[in-house]
């Protein structure tokens, strides 16, 4: 399938039976990445799924995009650039909504996968516009509630899905931030996985298959 000429760039698999209103899996790299990166995943992933796998708006030289700037010189975890992430969850939101056209999507069956930076974005979607989204497949990355949509607490979070997993050993987001993420899922009353592994800040190959059989049980 050729890609459709929509606000983001991006990479598109069809599902392997091609019918209006298929289900869809939205990619959401990680700082410094492409849309080529996640979309490996793709031939691994279920054939109903329609994949779409999405470039960062934010040009990285020498070729890399982001979601968002970091400052690596500031203390650390306080260098995210709060009004970029936020522009850059208003962005997803208009090119779903423009994929669920182009793409003919099933609206009521969309589910993000992000990694790392592509994580923390998908959460600020996910739980800001839970009207959008049914799964939520969160690795290596955390919840920051700072890119969340004022108000996101009152609204109804109890239909939301989520798989979320992170290496032990990750020295770029730590382990200790992603343990927090239970506990705010519980308090929006939201249904969870959560699965650590003995790794770094990564996919390893255990933790993608566990993400795919969760993703199959929940589509």
């Amino acid at each position: 399938m050729t890609p459709h000429h929509l606000s983001l760039e991006h990479l598109v698999r069809p599902p392997k039976n091609t019918t209006d209103k298929a289900p869809a899996l939205f990619l959401f790299h990680g700082y410094g990445s492409n849309e080529e990166d996640l979309f490996s995943f793709a031939p691994e992933l279920p054939e109903s799924l329609c994949v779409v796998s999405v470039r960062a708006p934010h040009t990285l030289p020498p070729y890399g995009y982001a979601w968002y700037s970091i400052d690596f010189d500031a203390d650390f975890g306080k260098w995210s650039n709060t009004e970029e992430a936020k522009e850059s969850v208003l962005k997803m939101k208009t090119f779903i909504e423009e994929a669920i056209v182009a793409y003919h999507l099933d609206p009521e069956k969309i589910s993000l996968l992000g990694f790392s930076q592509g994580t923390v974005l998908s959460f600020a979607l996910a739980l800001s516009y839970p009207e959008m989204v049914q799964n939520i497949l969160g690795l290596s990355g955390h919840i920051d509630e700072k890119t969340l949509r004022p108000g996101y607490e009152t609204k109804d979070h109890s239909h939301l899905k989520a798989y979320v997993s992170h290496g032990e050993y990750d020295q770029v987001i730590p382990f200790s931030w992603a343990e927090k993420t239970p506990a705010f899922l519980d308090r929006l009353g939201i249904e969870y996985i959560f699965e650590h592994f003995p790794t770094g800040h990564g996919v390893s190959r255990e933790n993608f298959y566990g993400m795919r059989n969760w993703l199959e049980k929940h589509l």
